[in-house]
């Protein structure tokens, strides 16, 4: 051992002694209900590697937080048990982690995350992810939160040496450099990503990838204890003083295979028999015995004990716990609103506020989007603005114009890096700011989609309810430039299809303020698309401070004879097919839908069952088209009074052309509006 044990006290030592033998023998136990298919799915073992989680965490104060792996048990334990108080509240702990594997509701995220997810959100432990490198964007969010609340907590970030190959890595590792974040990386390289040697996968140590960042970094044997702890603690002290980040590579090895199927044939036996002589626990014990912390008895009463210890929280998991109710299947998708009732029912359409107040005052789009953030930030300092561009330059389209002036510590001009911009954002919101990202266009967004969608959307419901993700996603969408196809895609279809994120269209600057303040103010991760070419449109927008509540759509136009249901750019060309239609004597009922996630199915149905024919225009791709999806709901609740077959009217299955009259022709106008509507509807 390279430590020395008069550093830390003899309660200290049998505390780190007993935490890396639960571990241990908590993943034996694992391993054996996997066998036994008492376990389901897939579950990544710690053991061998419970020196790291055992001596990190043991520098850490209980307010601070940590990210882990898929490999993610050790973590868990060692926090969970930092945090417990008494031996109850430990023994509570491990029966919350065995439950969670088994499944059941009376684990710590309600069998909904299970071996690869398990988190204790409320008490720092942010949670472990399945994607390999995932977490690492929400760890330097989390500490982009302590960098802005000017608090002195820190963050361990857990990560095999897999991760250290994957893109989110290097752009987390970059912006936690550049913002001097209070983040621990901690490399946890067991020399093998799943099979592949690391040896394979890199030229570079981890340790020397870190110092393309300008990042102190350390390799430390992982199997000693003690210099784990020593390690750590200096690192922690440093990140604490405002000399982060730093990054730790611990070389460690782990005693199964990558998961239960793995037979380890890349493996010698000779190597796994050298890596089991540095056994982190009977290189500690003997330690102590060495040096008269403990005896070989008091060690065979721990042994004792531990083992007592595993066997009462499998029983907890295995015979006491139930199964969730199939009631809990639709449970913690989404947050509750974080706006009173009083405040959504303020809400009246403009057309009222016109008439009864007399409002004359018109701004541009892009104005009433920075007046929406603006007001946000001045009521709530957890509220903050980070993109590309965002700072003095005010954004790409001047929607955060002005802002970096008013508040220059909540302005954050990030690097292009896509991935940890979203993931800044998850990790952030999840120790309570309330961030506001932007991406630049939405073609960028399929780089950040990992974050987006697997954690943004996912961590609420994985983790059991028992966190909140309230971010707001901004970007920009649409044609109209002749900028092609990597600036120029509507894809919002793309990201309804998953659970957990809302989805926020606004056509007139009126609507852009108002639901991007109910937005912010939301508990939910929300993608929240502007036009391109809505910027520049005028509109009137009250002075008063207002909200537009999310899943109510607009009815810009009555009608009687057709209905159009569309959104964003299209709402325009389609009010202007319904003058051209009024001119004819058709009666043409416009729905903006605003919010398409969620969706005002209410307005939408009665307007069919009022029409009786139907059209929805997109500018989207025709193929998975959320129009598609808009006329199954209404075929399943209005079909008997349908006179016509549902139209759709979207822009044509092909990459957005660059030419100004190509990109015409692929796109819906009034004109093509008109000619379709008539061709099947009239």
């Amino acid at each position: 051992m390279s430590g020395s044990v008069k550093k830390i006290s003899k309660e200290d030592s049998l505390m780190l002694l007993r935490q890396m033998m639960e571990i241990r023998v908590f993943e034996n136990k694992v391993s054996e209900l996997l066998s036994k298919d008492l376990i389901k799915g897939a579950s990544h073992l710690y053991a061998g590697q419970e020196a790291v989680a055992a001596g990190s965490i043991f520098c850490i104060n209980e307010d601070d937080y940590i990210t882990s792996t898929h490999r993610g048990h050790g973590h868990c334990h060692a926090h969970g048990d930092k945090l417990a108080k008494t031996k109850e509240d430990k023994q509570t702990h491990f029966n919350k982690m065995m439950a969670e594997l088994c499944g059941r509701v009376t684990g710590y995220c309600k069998g909904k995350g299970g071996s690869m997810h398990i988190a204790d959100v409320a008490r720092g432990n942010l949670g472990a992810t399945g994607i390999v490198g995932g977490h690492v964007p929400v760890a330097a969010g989390a500490g982009l939160s302590i960098k802005i609340k000017k608090e002195k907590k820190v963050v361990l970030c857990f990560f095999g040496d897999g991760a250290s190959n994957t893109g989110s890595f290097y752009e987390s590792v970059n912006l936690a450099s550049i913002f001097n974040l209070p983040v621990v990386f901690i490399c946890e390289n067991n020399l093998y990503g799943m099979s592949v040697p690391y040896s394979k996968a890199s030229k570079l140590s981890v340790v020397d990838k870190a110092k393309a960042f300008n990042i102190p970094s350390e390799q430390i044997d992982g199997m000693d204890v003690l210099a784990v702890a020593e390690s750590v603690e200096n690192a922690v002290k440093k990140c604490r003083s405002g000399k982060g980040p730093i990054l730790l590579e611990m070389l460690t090895y782990r005693w199964y295979g990558h998961s239960r199927s793995d037979p380890r044939v890349y493996r010698t036996k000779e190597e796994e028999k050298a890596w089991k002589e540095k056994d982190p626990i009977k290189q500690f014990k003997n330690y102590l015995i060495k040096n008269k912390v403990i005896s070989s008895k008091e060690f065979s009463e721990l042994e004792k004990e531990v083992n007592k210890k595993i066997d009462t929280a499998t029983d907890f998991a295995i015979n006491k716990s139930p199964f969730p109710e199939k009631d809990e299947l639709f449970k913690d998708v989404y947050a509750d609103l974080n706006l009173s009732k009083e405040e959504i029912d303020k809400e009246k359409s403009i057309s009222v506020l016109v008439k009864d107040k007399k409002i004359n005052r018109e701004i541009f789009y892009w104005e009433a989007l920075n007046e929406a953030i603006s007001e946000e930030m001045a009521k709530n300092p957890n509220v903050f603005c980070l993109g590309e561009d965002v700072g003095l330059y005010g954004g790409a389209y001047r929607v955060t114009k002005g802002l970096f002036e008013k508040y220059p510590d909540r302005i954050i001009d990030t690097p292009i890096s896509e991935a940890a911009i979203a993931g800044a954002c998850i990790g952030s919101s999840m120790t309570g700011m309330r961030p506001i990202g932007e991406i630049m266009y939405i073609d960028f967004s399929t780089i950040a989609m990992d974050q987006l969608v697997n954690h943004a959307a996912k961590n609420r419901y994985m983790f059991g309810g028992k966190t909140v993700v309230p971010m707001v996603m901004r970007t920009q969408g649409g044609t109209g430039r002749s900028i092609a196809a990597h600036h120029s895609q509507s894809l919002e279809s793309m990201y309804l299809h998953f659970p957990g994120i809302y989805v926020v269209m606004p056509t007139t600057p009126y609507d852009a303020k108002g639901l991007l303040k109910t937005a912010i103010a939301d508990n939910n991760p929300i993608l929240f698309i502007e036009h391109k070419m809505l910027y520049g449109t005028k509109g009137i927008v009250p002075e008063e401070e207002y909200y537009i509540p999310l899943g109510k759509a607009d009815i810009k136009r009555q009608g009687s004879d057709i209905t159009i249901i569309t959104y964003s750019r299209m709402v325009l060309d389609c009010l202007k097919a319904a003058e051209q239609f009024e001119k004819e004597g058709v009666s043409v009922e416009v729905i903006d839908l605003r919010s398409l996630k969620p969706l005002d199915l209410e307005t939408i149905i009665n307007s069919a069952k009022k029409t009786g024919k139907v059209a929805i225009v997109s500018e989207a791709y025709k193929t998975l088209n959320f129009a598609t999806e808009i006329a199954m709901l209404i075929s399943e609740n209005a079909f008997d009074h349908l006179d016509a077959p549902i139209l759709r009217i979207t822009s044509e299955d092909v990459p957005v052309p660059m030419s100004m009259a190509l990109e015409k022709e692929c796109v819906p106008n009034s004109e093509k509006i008109v000619a379709k509507i008539k061709d099947r509807l009239i």
